[in-house]
């Protein structure tokens, strides 16, 4: 198979400065020698914690992990229920069960985020915890969704997997909930060069709790308290980290200038083709992890695209409560997410994609739509 034109990911580190920055930080580690829990790990920890504005970070080995000991750390498990989101990478669902607790599906908006008013609805006396996911870049509606959380004594846990440094009303998406997780995996917009997460919270408690859970829930990393998993992150990957987040502002800078291509080119086709939308409230920012379309032909735009080289996917294309370890028996409604989730496309918005192939991209789209008029 031919490459394509316009790769949807492109993971090679191809800029000669930033692979000797990547290498001399692996070099750096390898020197002092400290590869568990070394100090690029406290540095990684603190500089996030400071750019989310949280009290702590806590570094552990994926987001997944992140969720999953977030979890454990809040003491939810077997009798509980977790609301979240229908619509997300099913590691979230995952999580929830991993510590025995049910999760409860709620159904999204039209700008694919949870909608506060399914979660209302959801709320049993065995709700612990609301669970959103800022999905494809885009902040949820963490006014209306704190505002539930503490009129029903719930914890409010943030997944901002897709979407760090992504902004509601002017503060930084988990800057809310009482923990917040994020992952920072090869695809992310902060992308180790491998698997890593972070755990983001105000509370002392939670983070020595968190910090034991993470090596086998040890305390001092001698005497197990709780019975747990080896979730560290690895200072390698911590060094790594810290260069990637020095380039950040201007990946995520180039981001948005893809995305602002792909509104002016598609701007035409408003009514058939919906193209994601910024929030018109004030202090709003999204970092777009995609740029995620929609319209009721996206097989036959998603084919024509593949024809002209140019790689496109659908994320995600199974809601998580229609997912086999949990179909038939999942609570929850996500009516509307059932139908979205038909229309999803997202289109390449990765930093190594040039203006020449995002207008490219446009001008396929564009040309599909009129063969489609035109027949």
């Amino acid at each position: 198979m031919s490459t394509p034109a316009v790769r949807f990911l492109d993971l090679s580190v191809t800029d000669a400065a930033e692979r000797g920055e990547l290498l001399a930080a692996v070099a750096g580690v390898l020197e002092h020698g400290r590869i568990v829990l070394g100090p690029e790990v406290e540095e990684l920890e603190k500089r996030l914690a400071a750019r989310v504005g949280r009290k702590f970070a806590v570094g552990v080995s994926s987001g997944t992990d992140a969720l999953y000991l977030a979890l454990r750390a809040a003491e939810i498990g077997a009798g509980d229920e977790v609301i979240t989101t229908s619509m997300s990478w099913i590691a979230t669902a995952n999580a929830i069960a991993l510590v025995g607790a049910e999760p409860v599906f709620a159904d999204v908006r039209e700008d694919l985020n949870m909608d506060p008013a399914s979660v209302a609805r959801l709320i049993s006396p065995r709700t612990q915890a609301i669970l959103p996911v800022h999905n494809q870049g885009k902040a949820c509606a963490m006014d209306e969704l704190t505002a539930i959380g503490r009129q029903h004594g719930l914890l409010l846990i943030e997944d901002c997997a897709q979407a760090f440094d992504a902004e509601f009303a002017g503060r930084k998406v988990g800057s809310f909930g009482d923990l917040a997780c994020l992952s920072m995996n090869p695809m992310k917009v902060l992308a180790a060069i491998g698997e890593a997460g972070m755990v983001f919270t105000d509370d002392p408690a939670w983070r020595e709790r968190l910090q034991a859970l993470r090596y086998n829930g040890t305390i001092n990393r001698e005497d197990c308290h709780w019975p747990s998993h080896n979730g560290r992150l690895d200072t390698i990957q911590a060094a790594m980290l810290l260069r990637r987040l020095d380039r950040l502002d201007g990946s995520l800078r180039r981001r948005r200038e893809i995305a602002a291509i792909y509104d002016q080119g598609l701007a035409e086709l408003a009514g058939r083709l919906e193209i994601p939308r910024e929030s018109s409230q004030d202090k709003c920012r999204d970092v777009y992890y995609t740029y995620t379309m929609r319209t009721d032909q996206r097989d036959a735009l998603q084919a024509f695209l593949e024809r002209r080289g140019i790689e496109s996917r659908v994320r995600h294309p199974i809601l998580m409560p229609e997912h086999t370890a949990y179909r038939g028996q999942a609570r929850g409604e996500w009516t509307k997410a059932a139908q979205l989730v038909r229309q999803i496309l997202c289109l390449p918005i990765h930093e190594k994609l040039t203006d020449e192939q995002a207008r490219y991209v446009g001008q396929c789209v564009r040309e599909f739509f009129a063969a489609v008029r035109g027949k």
